[in-house]
């Protein structure tokens, strides 16, 4: 079981982006820690979780750039991807005890475990923060064929029309959509919009996905701690 879920359909999608609202929330800066939200996290999580924290907002500060200061794209999604595949695997029934759940970073990296959403999610809110434009990135559903299973990955366009490269937990390698063979797109969203595999897009879709709006509303709850 890739996430412990089955793979859904766009049905599902299109029914429920319908009906999911959002509430307007901004982006934080994920590289700011809070001291409330490191208290919080060793009273939840024990002494360990703030650590792991430092790690990842040290990932956020230390970036990889070129000469001028900008971002170098391959370098960053090598160092975020092996950084968050590093943590446990854990399905969200084993870990929070529900059946589906999106876990900020600060969940993922304080409990020390998630699944593909929440690998997912994290690697994507981490390149956001580094300075990637979320125009090249895509938190995107696929089916994996040789399961049937639903899973998670992220995608990353050089270009619009560009053959991403797949950002996964399932392996440690960075591999171009058109080499995994073994996955099927399902739909994908960023900050902005919503993608099907036909190239459609939903403009200002992702404001409508409730488990995405969860995880931007837990992340300014705990960007005010």
């Amino acid at each position: 079981m890739l996430c412990n879920k089955r793979y859904r359909g766009l049905g599902w999608i299109a029914a429920n982006v319908l009906v999911w609202t959002l509430a307007a929330v901004g982006h934080a800066r994920l590289s700011d820690l809070p001291e409330g939200l490191l208290a919080y996290v060793e009273k939840r999580w024990g002494r360990e979780a703030p650590p792991r924290l430092r790690l990842w907002q040290r990932l956020m500060r230390d970036q990889t750039t070129t000469g001028a200061g900008v971002p170098t794209d391959t370098a960053n999604l090598q160092r975020v991807n092996q950084f968050f595949n590093k943590v446990p695997f854990a399905t969200d029934i084993q870990h929070w005890g529900v059946q589906d759940y999106w876990a900020t970073p600060v969940e993922m990296l304080s409990s020390f475990g998630g699944d593909c959403e929440d690998y997912s999610i994290g690697k994507y809110l981490t390149l956001r923060e580094i300075g990637l434009p979320i125009s090249k990135l895509r938190i995107t559903y696929v089916r994996a064929t040789g399961f049937d299973e639903s899973h998670m990955v992220l995608a990353y366009y050089p270009s619009p029309d560009a053959d991403p490269l797949i950002l996964d937990n399932l392996t440690g390698d960075i591999r171009l959509a058109s080499q995994r063979t073994d996955l099927e797109p399902v739909y994908g969203f960023n900050d902005d919009d919503v993608w099907a595999p036909s190239g459609s897009v939903i403009k200002g879709g992702s404001t409508k996905l409730r488990l995405w709006r969860g995880v931007l509303e837990k992340l300014a709850r705990e960007q005010a701690m």
